[in-house]
């Protein structure tokens, strides 16, 4: 492996690191109706656990209302069902053809709980960033070892991935605390 692999497979992995913050970050509630809030929820249909977006046309038409219309009406209740055991938060309705979900406003605790759930789970993040570092450093330096590369390369890729990891950090730390201003803003 090359020091360019290295950094390659840095950046794509620092990369998978932030898009999944950026996930995690966009299924939690902050008081408006976002169809992300419904992506980790499985059902149990036909035998086994799909995600929602599978079985069903999720939309959300007012800022206070997220529908979900199965497109077999016999998974109504599962579809139910899962929700209710989700930790969402949300009790859904259901007239036959299609589960309206209500979104409350957040209160002021649930609001703080979520804000912890955002810095711990950019905390989680960060940790993976610096791991990622990590693994990297340790590679550079087997190369080195094996003499493939002069200690001033090692050097320098060194610095490159820790600038890498300066500015994923950054990245994440700007989406957490965006996050967290969104769910404490009344």
């Amino acid at each position: 492996m090359t020091t360019q692999e290295i950094l390659k497979e840095t950046v794509h992995r620092m990369e998978a690191t932030l898009e999944d913050a950026r996930r995690r970050f966009s299924a939690l509630r902050t008081g408006r109706a976002s169809v992300s809030l419904l992506d980790g929820i499985q059902v149990e249909s036909y035998g086994t656990l799909m995600p929602l977006n599978q079985l069903a046309t999720i939309s959300a038409p007012e800022p206070a209302l997220i529908t979900v219309q199965p497109w077999d009406t016999s998974l109504l209740g599962a579809i139910e069902r899962a929700i209710q055991s989700s930790d969402l938060g949300i009790t859904p309705s259901n007239d036959g053809k299609i589960v309206r979900l209500p979104i409350p406003p957040l209160t002021e605790e649930r609001r703080k709980q979520l804000a912890r759930t955002v810095r711990d789970t950019a905390e989680e993040h960060r940790t993976g960033l610096r791991n990622i570092r990590r693994d990297a450093n340790e590679d550079v330096k087997k190369l080195l070892k094996e003499k493939l590369v002069s200690e001033d390369e090692q050097k320098a890729v060194l610095d490159q991935i820790q600038k890498h990891t300066d500015a994923f950090t950054q990245k994440l730390n700007d989406l957490a605390k965006a996050k967290e201003e969104e769910l404490m803003r009344v």
